[in-house]
C-alpha cells in the first residue's frame, strides 16, 4: 500500500510499505478514504525528529470503510463505515473508565513515561503505524472506532477523529462563565473549532492570529480577531473592560511565531544527535513561549487557561510569580476523544451545521500529493488552513 513515511526533518515522502495484518482478536483493518494533516504532525516534520525513525507511517486524522474484522470483534462488520480516534484506548481501564482515555493504562507508553499510544506519532507514543496511508490496523476496535453513517460526506465526520473533540474539550477545560468572553489564540484548525464551538455555546469570542486568510475564516462565523503583535495583551484588555478575557484557549502550542530564543533552542536540537536530543528536550526548555507568555499577561484575575496546543519542552520557562499573583487556573491535556463523540456526533450530523464543519477544509488532494502539501501547511502558504488528503484518490 501507499504511505506518507518521515525520512528526516521536513522531509517526508510517499512509500509502497506492506499491507496491514491483523495482530489480535479485536483488532480491525480499515480502508482510509479520508485523513487529514494536522498541526501536531508539523511537530513530527519539525521539531520532533528525535523522537522519529526514518520510514514511520504519519498520520492520526484518519476515517474509511472496515475491511477486515479480528475475532474478538462483536460491534463492528466488514462494511461499516468508521472514525478512528487518534489515541488508542482499550475502554475498559481505570482511565478508560473515568473519561481519560488519553492516559489509557493498557497502552500507555511506559518506556518513554508517556501516556497512551497515539496513531502515527513517534517512538514518545509507541511508534503506531500512522493513517496517512491506504490502509490502517486499528488496534481496540470494537471500543475506538466510532461508526457512523453513510449518506453525508466524509468532512461531515473526518474531524471527529482528533481536532474537533480537541477543540471542544479545550472550550469545556476552558470553564468560561454563563456571559463570559472567550479568547482562542491560534486560528488553525483546532483554534477554528475553539472559536466556533465558544459562539455555539453563546459565548464573546475573540481570536488572536497573525494570519490574515485565517482571521477571515474565523469571522465568517462571528468571531471577533485580532492580530497578533506585543500588544495583544493590552488590546484584549481594551475590549474587555480593562479586565482582559475570561478564560483563553491556547490553540498553538511550541511553535509560536515571535519566540527567538525558543526558535534558537529548537534549531539547536534539531541538529544535534537522537539520543543528545532526546535528552536536552527531556530535562530543557525547548518551546516557544510567546503565545502561553501572552495568555498569562492577558486573561483576567481569577480566569482560567486552556492549553489545546502541544508543547514538548520538560522545563521551559513560565512567569510563576504573575500566575499565582493572578490566581489563573490552568487546564490542559491530549484530547480524551471517546469522551466527547457521542455528545458531537449529533451535531456534526445536524443539516444547519452549526460548527461550520463543512467550512474548514482548504485543500483536498491525493496521498501522492503530501509532500507538498506539508510543505505550505507548516509555511502558511497557499491559504492553507486544513489539508485532507484522499488515499483512495480524489473525487472530481
Amino acid at each position: 500500500m501507499k504511505a506518507v513515511t518521515w525520512q528526516g526533518k521536513r522531509n517526508i515522502s510517499v512509500e509502497n510499505v506492506p499491507d496491514p495484518t491483523i495482530q489480535e482478536p479485536t483488532d480491525a483493518i480499515v480502508r482510509i478514504t479520508s485523513t487529514a494533516i494536522c498541526g501536531s504532525d508539523l511537530h513530527l516534520y519539525e521539531v520532533l525528529g528525535p523522537y522519529m525513525h526514518k520510514g514511520d507511517i504519519l498520520g492520526h486524522e484518519p476515517m474509511g470503510i472496515v475491511e477486515e474484522v479480528g475475532s474478538g470483534i462483536t460491534n463492528l462488520k466488514v462494511g461499516d463505515r468508521v472514525v478512528i480516534p487518534f489515541n488508542i484506548s482499550c475502554g475498559y481501564c481505570f482511565m478508560c473508565t473515568r473519561g481519560l482515555q488519553s492516559q489509557c493504562e493498557t497502552t500507555q507508553v511506559h518506556s518513554k513515561g508517556s501516556g497512551a499510544s497515539l496513531f502515527g506519532f513517534s517512538e514518545l507514543y509507541g511508534s503506531v503505524p500512522g493513517g496517512q496511508a491506504e490502509f490502517l490496523r486499528v488496534p481496540f476496535a470494537d471500543y475506538g472506532a466510532v461508526k457512523v453513517g453513510a449518506e453525508l460526506p466524509d468532512e461531515r465526520y473526518l474531524y471527529l477523529s482528533d481536532i474537533l473533540p480537541t477543540a471542544w474539550q479545550g472550550v469545556q477545560y476552558a470553564d468560561v462563565p454563563k456571559d463570559g468572553v472567550l479568547t482562542v489564540y491560534g486560528l488553525g484548525p483546532v483554534g477554528q473549532f475553539a472559536a466556533r464551538i465558544g459562539r455555539h455555546l453563546g459565548h464573546r469570542v475573540i481570536a488572536v492570529e497573525p494570519v490574515p486568510e485565517r482571521r477571515e475564516m474565523a469571522k465568517r462565523h462571528g468571531i471577533e480577531t485580532l492580530d497578533f503583535t506585543k500588544d495583544t495583551a493590552e488590546e484584549l484588555r481594551s475590549m474587555t473592560d480593562g479586565r482582559g478575557p475570561d478564560a483563553i484557549v491556547d490553540a498553538v502550542g511550541m511553535e509560536a511565531h515571535g519566540s527567538p530564543v525558543g526558535a534558537f533552542a529548537q534549531n539547536a536540537v534539531g541538529v544535534l544527535p537522537d539520543k543528545m536530543a532526546q535528552k536536552i528536550m527531556e530535562t530543557g526548555g525547548s518551546d516557544r513561549m510567546s503565545v502561553l507568555h501572552s495568555a498569562v499577561d492577558a486573561v483576567r484575575r481569577g480566569g482560567t487557561i486552556s492549553l489545546s496546543g502541544v508543547y514538548g519542552g520538560m522545563a521551559s520557562p513560565m512567569p510563576l510569580m504573575t500566575m499565582f499573583d493572578k490566581q489563573i487556573q490552568f487546564r490542559m491535556g491530549q484530547c480524551n476523544v471517546r469522551s466527547w463523540t457521542d455528545e458531537l456526533l449529533p451535531i456534526v450530523e445536524d443539516p444547519s451545521d452549526p460548527l461550520g464543519v463543512m467550512d474548514l477544509m482548504t485543500h483536498e488532494v491525493s496521498i501522492d500529493e503530501a509532500p507538498e502539501a506539508y510543505k505550505h501547511f507548516q509555511k502558511k502558504t497557499d491559504g492553507t488552513i486544513k489539508v485532507v488528503l484522499k488515499p483512495q484518490g480524489v473525487t472530481l
